[in-house]
């Protein structure tokens, strides 16, 4: 199996593997004191965090689960919110990325967004 790979640097290590744990449903296969690593199967990522002193800014746009359908994303949701962790926003019918998309946005530790969508269709404009 392929994996994609995404290093994300991080300034609470433990906040950050009880975030992704969450997240991911998974606990991480590997814990060292400046680091962790998450091997998923589905999505195939190999996903870890690296501790750093300081982290600035958003280095990155967001990161996103695409699911398969609104069920999904609602399922997720409530999984989360069992868990603690509750919706920054949600959007319905939105139009985003060129596509006709449902989704809600998360935040991790460190202010990152995530992402949990299903593109319903193709658009034409992207607003």
């Amino acid at each position: 199996m392929q994996y994609a790979h995404v290093g994300l640097n991080v300034t609470n290590l433990e906040k950050s593997i009880e975030f992704y744990s969450k997240i991911f449903g998974v606990d991480p296969v590997k814990i060292k004191p400046d680091y962790a690593k998450f091997l998923l199967g589905t999505p195939g990522l190999n996903f870890t965090l690296n501790l750093r002193d300081e982290v600035s800014g958003n280095q990155v746009g967001h990161f996103g689960i695409q699911v398969e359908s609104t069920d999904e994303v609602i399922a997720h949701k409530k999984r989360l919110e069992t868990v603690g962790i509750h919706a920054q926003y949600e959007e319905i019918n939105t139009t985003c990325c060129y596509a006709l998309q449902d989704k809600f946005w998360v935040l991790d530790p460190d202010g990152n967004e995530w992402e949990f969508f299903y593109t319903k269709e193709d658009a034409k404009v992207n607003l």
